[in-house]
């Protein structure tokens, strides 16, 4: 009842015999005046017509015949109570999702614009323009690691004295921006003079006067890139923590951009099909995570194969806070370098909304989210399947949403049959349709598995597909074997039965074990 709390309500009963003096339309001005307002007509029950008529008018609530039972008044102004909150309740989740869409489409816009295919210069001047745009700040620079002299140098400045940045350079330690690339961690500076680490030598070269600022490190595989930073944001308002979390997201993306831009330069040089694909193939491994999170009660295993032709599979396994973790598949329709771009475009929604809402993470508008991203931003006959388990690990529940994904299975060693995550709703990027959620409840010693379909369609010379049957009866084999025991013995088996033939498609599997 906090809506309530936080609104004043006016419950206003009409009786039937007035409002016929003063017309219909008075309860809708009653609204206009009143728009918290429950309306409710009561009155003799003698003009049937004319009550349905104000009931079809829409503003009234129910109608309530005299002579009243106060019992049955009581229920009434409850349910229309409760019907208000849900009401309310309902149109602050819609604005909530709304604002978290709109949000990524345009981090997302952002990235795609930096992730197009140009001149290093050119990457680089976009990455700073648009940390501006994002921001709202009144000027932006970059400083990129050279591992040679270890130092940064600026590579990058706008406003008005930007191009006077361009012949500094900075020492690891030294400064705010030496000192974020020395620890890897990411600042919120609302007075730059009363930070002992900020130098204000950089102002007096270039007349700039800096108020505020975040400056946050660019990191890819763990690796230093450089360090971005934006500068006093306009109107005179302060820098917030959102502000710094949307930012570390946009430098997530932007050390994507810089690292597959060296990659896309060899391949434009090269001019030869098979290094774009081997490029195509570098930027999907880069986008798997490097490591997967330790956990005391569970095991988890994964791994992606990739095939010559490049393909379109991606998985995650995110540890979102101390109790809840995110398990992740999902394939791309079609092959080669469309494909591998929609998972980007996958990974940057997901990487997204990890990071403006991990305290308040919802599955649910996760793939909502998700699937509208795609909408917008593939053609129709790009989509793509997918799989969502949220993992609770302490009631060790798992809530589950398959969008057209291959379903996963959980192995119970006293079923005979592994347990099916089917419900869900279509594939991500196709019609704008409601998903529905299951949830499990798992146990010690279950094991659950998730793939793509270059596991079960894997096919040997005779082109006969290794098929679901195989790879239940080696889980089934192996359930008392560790998660990591029972990838490899479904790896081992796979490429038993392909033989010398040529993989066809990515291989990704994922084994969690309960402990």
């Amino acid at each position: 009842m906090n809506i309530l709390k936080k609104r004043e309500i006016h419950l206003i009963i009409i009786d039937k015999n007035i409002l016929k003096i003063s017309g219909i339309e008075f309860t809708k001005s009653i609204l206009v005046d009143y728009p918290n307002s429950i309306i409710i007509l009561t009155g003799p029950c003698d003009d049937i017509e004319f009550i349905m008529q104000v009931i079809n008018s829409g503003s009234v609530y129910r109608y309530i015949p005299k002579p009243w039972n106060e019992k049955d008044l009581k229920g009434i102004i409850d349910k229309a109570l409760n019907a208000y909150v849900e009401k309310e309740a309902n149109e602050h989740l819609i604005h909530d999702l709304q604002y978290i869409i709109d949000e990524m489409k345009f981090l997302h816009k952002i990235s795609q614009k930096i992730s197009e295919i140009k001149s290093f210069p050119r990457l680089l001047t976009e990455i700073m323009e648009s940390s501006k745009l994002v921001m709202n700040a009144e000027a932006s620079s970059l400083l990129l690691y050279d591992q040679e002299d270890n130092k940064l140098h600026f590579q990058v400045a706008t406003g008005d004295k930007g191009k006077l940045m361009k012949k500094f350079s900075v020492d690891l330690g030294v400064g705010i921006a030496g000192w974020v690339a020395k620890k890897k961690k990411p600042l919120l500076i609302e007075d730059c003079y009363k930070d002992p680490r900020f130098n204000p030598d950089y102002d007096k070269k270039s007349k700039f006067r800096t108020k505020s600022m975040i400056c946050v490190p660019l990191i890819r595989k763990k690796q230093l890139l450089g360090v971005m930073q934006v500068l006093n944001k306009k109107g005179n308002e302060k820098f917030k923590q959102r502000d710094l979390t949307i930012f570390e997201t946009l430098a997530s993306q932007c050390a994507i951009a810089i690292e597959n831009n060296k990659l896309i330069e060899k391949q434009v040089e090269s001019e030869a099909l098979e290094r774009e694909l081997e490029t195509a193939r570098e930027i999907q491994q880069k986008l798997l995570p490097a490591s997967l999170p330790e956990y005391d009660d569970v095991q988890v295993a994964a791994k992606l194969i990739p095939a010559k032709q490049v393909g379109g599979d991606y998985y995650n396994v995110v540890r979102i806070n101390k109790n809840q973790s995110l398990f992740f598949i999902a394939d791309v329709s079609g092959k080669g370098i469309p494909a591998a771009l929609i998972v980007s475009t996958i990974f940057s929604c997901l990487n997204s909304y990890l990071k403006l809402n991990q305290d308040k993470f919802d599955l649910m508008t996760l793939v909502i989210a998700m699937n509208k991203v795609l909408m917008e931003s593939t053609t129709m006959t790009k989509f793509a399947t997918g799989w969502f388990g949220l993992y609770h690990h302490l009631s060790k529940t798992m809530m589950s949403i398959n969008a057209g994904h291959n379903p996963p299975y959980i192995f119970r060693n006293r079923n005979k049959k592994p347990i099916e995550l089917q419900k869900g709703g279509l594939f991500l990027g196709s019609l704008d349709l409601p998903y529905e959620t299951e949830e499990i409840e798992l146990q010690t010693n279950d094991v659950l598995v998730f793939f793509t379909d270059g596991v079960t369609e894997a096919w040997n010379k005779k082109e006969i597909e290794y098929e679901d049957f195989r790879l239940i009866n080696v889980v089934k084999k192996n359930t008392r074997q560790s998660a990591e025991k029972i990838l490899s013995e479904i790896e081992k088996d796979v490429q038993e039965h392909v033989g010398n033939a040529q993989q066809s498609d990515d291989f990704t599997c994922a084994v969690v074990k309960i402990v």
